[in-house]
C-alpha cells in the first residue's frame, strides 16, 4: 500500500502562520497535520505502507523534506518527495507523482483530518471518503446508486444530490489506473476552473464501468484558516484525552499553576501563576506566566504573559504581552 499526498499549496487562508512554514505542517495536538493524516490513514487501512509519496513545492526547502522523510520512516514506509511548482489543480498534482502511481494507494490531501474505522471494500476499484454535511451546497458531494455504489460526483450542487461531502481522501485498487486517465486529462487539455481535476479521471473511470464505493468517516476535520485549525486542534485533544493518550509532558515546570485537560504540553514548558485548558496545546519551550490560556493553538518556544487568551493561535518564537483574546500571530512576532 502507498500513500500519496498532495501538499504545494502553503496555505494562504491561514497566514501569517504559514510564512514561515507551509500548513501541513503546522502542529495539532502537539503533532503536524500531514503526520497526524497519514497516521490516522495507515491506522484505519490497517496494512503494511510501502511508501509514502509527498508533492510540494520546490520552496518549502530541505528541513521540510527531511521532516516529510522523517514522517514516512516512522511508519516503515519509504518516504518519496516530488515537485508542483505551478499550481494547476489536484489531477496535475496527482500526475506530479506519476513515478510512484501503482499498485493500491491512498491518494489524501493535506489539509484534513479524520476519524475513522471501517474495512476497506476489498470487491471496489475505489473507495472514496465522505461525510455526511448540513449544508452540502458548499461542497462536493456524490450520488448514489441503489446499490450504495458511487455513480456521480457533483461539485457545489444548486440543487439537492446528496448530504454526503467529498473530503479529499481516495483509495484506488490500482492507481495506475487514475494515471492513465489523468495524462489523458492532460494531454487533451482537459480544464475546469483553470486546472486539471482528479475528478475529470475520476469521472472517465465511471464512464468504463469501474466500482466506486462511499467510505464514510466519523469525524471530519479542516485546518483551512485559523479559526477551524484551532477548534480541530481542541476537538483533536478532546479525542485523544478519551483514548487514554498521555498529552502533558513529564517534566513540565509548574509554579502555581493548574492545567485543565485535554490539553498538550510539550517538553521544557513552564507555566508560572498560569491556568491553562481546557482545549490548549503549548509547544516545546513555551513559557507562560501570570495568564489565562483555554481553547488555544500555540507553537513552540513562544513566550506568554499577562495574557487572556481564548481562540488564540501564535506561532513559534513569539513573545506575547498584553489583554487581547482571539488573536492570530505568526513565527517572531511580538506584542508587548
Amino acid at each position: 500500500m502507498k500513500i500519496i499526498v498532495p501538499m504545494a499549496g502553503r496555505g494562504s487562508r491561514l497566514r501569517p502562520h504559514t510564512l514561515t512554514i507551509p500548513k501541513p505542517l503546522i502542529p495539532v495536538a502537539g503533532k503536524p497535520i500531514v503526520h497526524r493524516l497519514v497516521e490516522d490513514i495507515a491506522a484505519v487501512l490497517n496494512q503494511d505502507i510501502e511508501e509514502i509519496a509527498f508533492i510540494i513545492h520546490e520552496s518549502f526547502g530541505a528541513k521540510v523534506e527531511e521532516d516529510l522523510i522523517a514522517i514516512a520512516q516512522k511508519l516503515g514506509a519509504k518516504g518519496t518527495i516530488y515537485y508542483q511548482n505551478e499550481a494547476l489543480g489536484t489531477g496535475h498534482a496527482i500526475m506530479c507523482a506519476k513515478d510512484s502511481l501503482s499498485g493500491p494507494a491512498v491518494i489524501a490531501y493535506a489539509d484534513t483530518l479524520i476519524r475513522a474505522d471501517f474495512d476497506l471494500d476489498q470487491n471496489a476499484d475505489s473507495v472514496i471518503w465522505v461525510k455526511q454535511v448540513d449544508h452540502p451546497e458548499a461542497f462536493g458531494v456524490i450520488n448514489l446508486n441503489d446499490a450504495n455504489e458511487i455513480v456521480e460526483l457533483v461539485e457545489k450542487p444548486a440543487a439537492f444530490v446528496s448530504d454526503l461531502a467529498v473530503i479529499g481522501i481516495y483509495y484506488f485498487k490500482d492507481v495506475a489506473v487514475l494515471k492513465n486517465e489523468l495524462q489523458l486529462v492532460l494531454d487533451n487539455n482537459i480544464i475546469h476552473g483553470g486546472e486539471y481535476q482528479i475528478n475529470d479521471g475520476i469521472k472517465q473511470m465511471m464512464a468504463k464501468g469501474m466500482k466506486f464505493v462511499p467510505g464514510k468517516v466519523d469525524e471530519w476535520m479542516d485546518c483551512g484558516n485559523k479559526d477551524v485549525t484551532v477548534e480541530t486542534n481542541s476537538r483533536m485533544l478532546g479525542f485523544l484525552h478519551d483514548d487514554g493518550i498521555h498529552l502533558v509532558d513529564f517534566d513540565v515546570k509548574l509554579e502555581n499553576s493548574t492545567i485543565i485537560p485535554p490539553c498538550y504540553i510539550g517538553e521544557d514548558v513552564v507555566l508560572i501563576n498560569a491556568t491553562v485548558g481546557p482545549n490548549v496545546s503549548l509547544g516545546k519551550g513555551c513559557h507562560v506566566s501570570n495568564s489565562t490560556i483555554k481553547n488555544s493553538l500555540i507553537q513552540t518556544h513562544s513566550h506568554i504573559k499577562n495574557a487572556n487568551l481564548d481562540n488564540a493561535m501564535i506561532g513559534n518564537h513569539a513573545s506575547f504581552d498584553g489583554k487581547f483574546t482571539s488573536i492570530s500571530i505568526g513565527d517572531y512576532s511580538v506584542l508587548e
